[in-house]
C-alpha cells in the first residue's frame, strides 16, 4: 500500500525546486559526518570535474557581447531551521517560496533528520551548531540570518553566541535558549507526559494526535492512514533522536544566559 507522506515527497521537491532551490549533500568533516541542505540553485558548489554548456551568446565574439554587463546585487542569507517533529523543508515548505524572492534560502536538516547522519556520538545543540556553521562554511555563506524553530532556535542560540561573526541576526520561535532541569520538568508536568521523548517520538496514532494538539494553533483533523503514514515516515532514527532528547537538558547549576553580541550592534 502507499505511503501518502511518502507519496506527497514528490510534489513538495517539485515546489521547492520550483522556488529556485535544490537539494545537496555537505560533507562536513571528511569522517562520514554529512548535512543534507537545500540551497539556492546558483550557489551550489562547482564541481570542476562538470563540463558546462557553451551557449550561442557564450561563442559569440567579445565584441558582440554587451559591453555592459549589470551585476546582480548580493541577497541577504537566510537559514531556517527546523524542529524536532519534522525534517527542513517540510517544517517550512510554506515559508521557502515566499522567502526565495528575496533572500538566499538555506535549508538544512539537522544530524539524523533526512539525510543526514554522523559517526559522532555527541548529541548535544552545540555540535549541532559547529556542523551546520561548518557545512554553511563550506556552501559560501559568510553572513546570515539564522531562523530557528523550536528545537532549531536552540541550535540557533548556540551558532549565535559562538559564531557572531556568520550569524547576524536571530529570529527564533517556540524555543528557549537552553534547556534546563527546571524548565524539562515544569513543561513535561503541565502537559501531562513522563519524557520529551513519550511526547515528541510519538510510536502510535494516540501519542501523534497529542504532540500535533500540541504545535498547532488549530485542531487538525486527518484521517487515521494519514497520522499512521506520518508515523512511518517522520520519525526514523528513533534511538538517536531520543538521545538528542537527553543531549538537550542541562543542570540549572551549569546553564548560563549567553549575551549575544548581535543584540548589541548599532543600526
Amino acid at each position: 500500500m502507499v505511503n501518502l507522506v511518502e507519496a506527497q515527497k514528490p510534489l513538495l521537491h517539485f515546489l521547492i525546486r520550483r522556488a529556485g532551490l535544490r537539494q545537496h549533500t555537505v560533507d562536513v568533516d571528511g569522517a562520514g559526518t554529512a548535512l543534507t541542505f537545500w540551497v539556492p540553485k546558483d550557489k551550489l558548489p562547482k564541481d570542476k570535474s562538470t563540463v558546462c554548456e557553451i551557449t550561442p551568446e557564450a561563442a559569440a565574439p567579445a565584441s558582440k557581447k554587451k559591453s555592459k554587463t549589470k551585476a546582480k546585487a548580493p541577497r541577504p542569507s537566510v537559514v531556517l531551521v527546523h524542529g524536532f517533529a519534522a525534517e527542513g523543508i517540510v517544517t517550512w515548505q510554506f515559508q521557502a517560496g515566499v522567502l526565495a524572492k528575496h533572500y538566499d534560502v538555506y535549508i538544512p536538516d539537522l544530524l539524523y533528520f533526512g539525510g543526514s547522519t554522523s559517526p559522532s556520538t555527541d548529541r548535544s545543540p552545540g555540535f549541532q551548531a559547529e556542523c551546520l556553521v561548518a557545512a554553511l562554511g563550506k556552501l559560501g555563506v559568510e553572513k546570515c540570518t539564522v531562523v530557528g524553530f523550536s528545537y532549531g532556535g536552540m541550535v540557533a542560540f548556540k551558532m549565535a553566541e559562538s559564531h557572531p561573526g556568520l550569524v547576524r541576526s536571530l529570529v527564533v520561535s517556540g524555543s528557549v535558549v537552553a534547556m534546563t532541569d527546571s524548565i524539562s520538568e515544569t513543561t513535561l508536568e503541565r502537559i501531562g507526559v513522563k519524557s520529551s521523548a513519550e511526547l515528541l517520538l510519538p510510536d502510535s496514532v494516540k501519542g501523534l494526535k497529542a504532540l500535533l494538539s500540541i504545535v498547532a494553533h488549530r485542531k487538525l483533523w486527518f484521517p487515521e492512514r494519514l497520522h499512521r503514514d506520518y508515523l512511518q515516515v517522520m520519525f526514523t532514527n528513533r534511538k538517536e533522536r531520543a538521545e538528542l532528547l537527553e543531549g538537550l537538558v542541562v543542570s540549572n547549576k551549569d546553564a548560563t544566559v549567553p549575551v549575544l553580541p548581535q543584540g548589541h550592534e548599532r543600526r
